[in-house]
């Protein structure tokens, strides 16, 4: 009698087992289709066996699809290849003058290439404070008393625009949309520091900036907002402005609410830190800062440093790269494609680098097609790729001697090395993962143009990766 029970049980269970993860793979995408959410999304997921390349799960997988943040995995794979593993950047200390007497007749330089780490909390030796030292003490170490020159920080190394197009007007002034100066400083962000009322609906007030000085005016629109609200200030600012915008809410009863925002300045931010710390230091300097860009843009003469007094290296590229993939640092991608530029050919600009990544990518066997990109994070929505060609960017980063470095660097969720990403209507994932049996797979999925709550669609897209678990 008993047997009689169970016998249909088993015959599920069995069945169950026995279907295999293509077949699972496409009932759980088919029922996300059809998902209230997903009724007007495009959906992409590819999924590869890691050692054999055999296809696994292909639901277009030759869709160009908007990928967020996983656009990183491409950047960060062809910096491995076109940088390479232990690439430093470097900024010179210099002048047009040899120090005499204690005294600099000339100008002080500071020729910057690009490096995004420069005046970066995340090591110690690129953090604003050691910085600075360094520069005091390579001017005390030159015997320089008292600079009778100006002081230039040359930001030439990259384009004139910071910013690449098709970022939108509602990122560019806040952190995460700091476009790569060619000169950068402080991970080109600024705080700023707001209280806000116990009455919703009231004006917030502005307590400071952090640095102190970023702009001639900041416009506080920021109101009240209920408790527990969070953070939903908007800061609207474009590269070389001197005025900065700030609207949206905070919650009511904050003394002390800060909001990160993208520096207008960089170089100029760098400057105004640098004669602060030479006067802390007892070093004279009494004439003007510039920023070469500035000079250019006013048809200025450009003086022209002849010596070298020292330099400040960055840390290596695998070490960035571990940021860039595990916090999705945004300015880190964008510096790197400038470099990746400025290194092949003869301008550092966003579209000279994407385009020496989609050639490089096209010698490997990926149809340029499919990188239709816009910049090195992933942050324009006009980005397009496909699921195909992020997993061919995996599979080829898996038999390089730098994969270790990149694979450290991928961030864990949801029991998965994997990169996410995540615009207005976007959410993603590509990775690696292992199966319960031993199986490794490499795989993207994506979503473009869902409707509701993001968190819910990383819920339900994660179910769908459970799968390959």
């Amino acid at each position: 009698m008993k047997g009689i029970v169970f016998l249909p049980l088993f015959f599920v269970v069995f069945n169950g087992f026995a279907q295999n993860l293509q077949s699972r793979l496409a009932s759980a995408v088919t029922v996300l289709e059809k998902d209230k959410q997903f009724e007007h999304a495009m959906v992409g997921m590819y999924v590869v066996e890691t050692s054999t390349g055999n296809v696994i799960f292909d639901r277009n997988a030759q869709l160009g699809l908007a990928p967020a943040s996983c656009q990183k995995v491409i950047t960060s794979a062809s910096a491995f290849e076109l940088l390479g593993k232990d690439f430093h950047y470097k900024t010179l200390i210099g002048s047009d003058s040899i120090p005499k007497e204690g005294n600099m007749l000339g100008n002080l330089f500071f020729v910057g290439n690009g490096d995004p780490t420069l005046g970066s909390w995340r090591w110690k030796q690129t953090s604003e404070e050691n910085v600075l030292k360094k520069v005091t003490g390579s001017l005390r170490k030159n015997g320089v008393e008292y600079i009778q020159g100006n002081i230039y920080s040359d930001d030439r190394y990259f384009s004139y625009n910071p910013v690449p197009d098709g970022w939108i007007w509602q990122d560019i002034g806040n952190y995460y949309g700091a476009g790569a100066w060619g000169f950068n400083w402080r991970e080109n962000q600024y705080d700023l520091v707001l209280a806000s009322t116990n009455t919703i609906g009231e004006r917030a007030v502005i307590v400071s900036t952090n640095p102190p000085v970023i702009a001639d005016d900041i416009t506080n629109l920021v109101r009240s907002a209920k408790k527990g609200s969070g953070d939903n200030v908007y800061l609207y600012a474009a590269p070389y402005s001197k005025e900065i915008f700030a609207s949206g809410t905070i919650p009511v009863g904050e003394n002390k609410f800060i909001v990160a925002g993208a520096l207008p300045n960089p170089p100029g931010t760098f400057l105004t830190a640098v004669s602060a710390a030479i006067k802390k230091e007892g070093i004279g300097f009494t004439n003007s800062l510039f920023t070469f860009s500035y000079a250019l843009k006013n048809n200025s003469p450009l003086p022209e440093m002849t010596s070298v007094l020292d330099s400040i290296i960055s840390p290596s590229f695998d070490s960035m790269n571990f940021w860039f993939l595990k916090r999705s640092v945004n300015l880190y991608g964008e510096a790197f494609v400038k470099t990746i530029a400025a290194q092949k050919t003869p301008i550092g600009s966003t579209d000279s680098g994407i385009a020496v990544i989609r050639r490089f990518w096209k010698e490997k066997g990926i149809d340029p097609a499919s990188l239709k990109i816009q910049d090195g994070s992933g942050l324009s929505p006009a980005n397009r790729v496909t699921t195909n060609a992020l997993v061919s960017v995996l599979q080829y980063a898996k038999k390089q001697p730098w994969f270790n470095s990149f694979y450290n660097a991928l961030p864990e969720m949801n029991g998965i090395k994997m990169k996410d990403g995540y615009i207005g209507g976007v959410r993603s994932y590509t990775g690696y993962v292992k199966s319960k049996d031993g199986k490794e797979y490499t795989f993207s999925f994506i979503v473009n143009n869902f409707d509701g709550n993001p968190g819910t669609v990383r819920e339900k897209m994660w179910k769908v990766l459970d799968l390959l678990k």
